[in-house]
């Protein structure tokens, strides 16, 4: 599998992103080189897009399929694809507080330590649906890892779509989020644009 090996930070100041969107509490000091320069049409469009795929940790082939399953849905195309980005089943464990990091929460997720319903899902791009009851496995509750990165993230704002218990580990999908309660900053109308040339 492709493996992006450039620094976060680096990535995030190129981008012009905030590292906690990705979980990270650190700062960079330094500057962008290129932040007076004027930026085209497409230009914009394309960092909208890798912002999206930077943030969510998708690769090329795969934004290109949820965008094209979003465009065949109803509603707007844009807003549906972000929807579905964060229905990912690494973005929710992230968003539940079970991981500090996007990153770190795919790694739980690949390493079997996340159940959706009583069953064991090693899927990071799985989707979740309303009424989902997510979980940590019985073994990875009782690693002090787990407790430790609850502590955490116990201060981390839950968004109002997901139910948490960070006592016992355990989270419910309410119902599925709308544009308005994610809060990535990604204008994913210039993503439309680009992909609809």
């Amino acid at each position: 599998m492709a493996v992006n090996r450039v620094p976060v930070l680096k990535r995030c100041r190129a981008l012009g992103l905030e590292p906690s969107y990705l979980g990270y509490d650190k700062k960079s000091k330094r500057q962008n080189v290129r932040a007076g320069k004027k930026v085209s049409e497409y230009g914009l469009q394309l960092r909208e897009k890798q912002k999206a795929k930077f943030i969510y940790g998708v690769l090329e082939r795969p934004f290109r399929n949820y965008y094209e399953k979003a465009d065949r849905m109803k509603g707007m195309t844009g807003e549906n694809l972000m929807i579905m980005l964060e229905r990912r089943l690494d973005s929710v464990v992230f968003r539940m507080g079970f991981a500090r990091t996007r990153r770190e929460a795919r790694q739980v997720v690949g390493h079997k330590h996340v159940m959706v319903n009583g069953k064991k899902v090693s899927i990071p791009s799985y989707l979740i649906k309303a009424g989902d009851v997510i979980t940590l496995t019985e073994s990875a509750r009782s690693l002090q890892r787990y407790k430790d990165v609850a502590e955490v993230t116990g201060g981390r704002l839950v968004p109002e779509w997901l139910d948490v218990d960070l006592e016992n580990l355990t989270g419910t999908v309410k119902n599925l989020p709308t544009r308005e309660m994610i809060d990535v900053p990604v204008n994913e109308m210039l993503i439309v644009e680009l992909y609809s040339k």
